[in-house]
């Protein structure tokens, strides 16, 4: 289980939490912190050094970012911004992104799906973490790899496949709302 993996100095989640409702996840900045160094590891990432920026906005905040970068005037789960792929300098972390989660259409997801807030919120953290490495599902391959190495690192924390449900209409890519049957 990946409940306390070796948080090292080598990685660092700048986590804010600017949507209060948030908080009703229990130990909340250990779930954040700990899957998103769980996605890293996961996803074999050999960074040294590095950091992302977590935001647990709500989807007033996310439907303006949404809108902005993404053309869609409407909120979403999780958006992330990869940076640029440079150090400031040669000693600092690589800042790898943002990752940005909305806290009602989580909620109401989580809620659709019959599984917690918490699972849910793993499974954008991870999804959101692979972004920002490069993983895409924009096609039929990267999909069903970044899909299957979701399920691989959610199910260290005990979170199901997000994309196993028999008989249900899953998110082809989250956030966009494109369904296909699984």
């Amino acid at each position: 289980m990946n409940d306390d993996p070796d948080l090292s100095e080598a990685f660092a989640v700048e986590l804010t939490v600017a949507c209060a409702d948030w908080r009703r996840i229990p130990d909340l900045e250990r779930v954040c912190r700990t899957t998103a160094a769980a996605a890293i590891d996961g996803a074999d990432a050999s960074l040294g050094g590095c950091e992302i920026s977590l935001v647990l906005a709500d989807d007033a905040s996310v439907r303006v970012l949404n809108r902005r970068w993404r053309g869609h005037d409407k909120p979403t789960n999780v958006l992330s911004f990869p940076a640029q792929a440079r150090r400031p300098a040669p000693e600092a972390p690589l800042l790898l992104g943002d990752v940005i989660v909305a806290y009602e259409t989580a909620l109401a997801e989580a809620q659709d799906q019959r599984k917690s807030l918490e699972h849910h919120l793993r499974h954008l953290i991870v999804h959101g973490v692979l972004h920002l490495l490069g993983h895409d599902h924009e096609e039929d391959g990267p999909a069903t790899s970044m899909e299957s190495l979701e399920a691989r690192i959610l199910a260290g924390f005990g979170v199901p496949d997000p994309y196993c449900a028999p008989d249900r209409l899953v998110a082809d890519d989250i956030g966009n709302g494109a369904d296909r049957r699984r």
